[in-house]
């Protein structure tokens, strides 16, 4: 799940949760709103927690230094 689809689940869940007064028979929709902007705020957070911390590495050269550079980064 990315950052679009996560913000966007928030704002439906509160669309749904603040704006909506439906009751559809056992379904309460203001529950479902509630889950929907809970499952985007984990998706949220996890997609920073996975997406955030990347390894920048610097690499210095000196005029005629040959530097080979990994292609597989973990």
């Amino acid at each position: 799940m990315g950052i679009g689809v996560s913000v966007f689940l928030i704002a439906v869940g509160a669309i749904i949760t603040f704006a909506l007064n439906i009751r559809i028979g056992v379904l309460d929709l203001d529950i479902v709103g509630w889950i929907l902007m809970v499952v985007g705020a984990i998706g949220l957070i996890m997609t920073t927690l996975v997406w955030g911390p990347r390894r920048r590495a610097v690499v210095r050269r000196t005029p005629g230094q040959v530097v080979e550079e990994p292609t597989d980064l973990p």
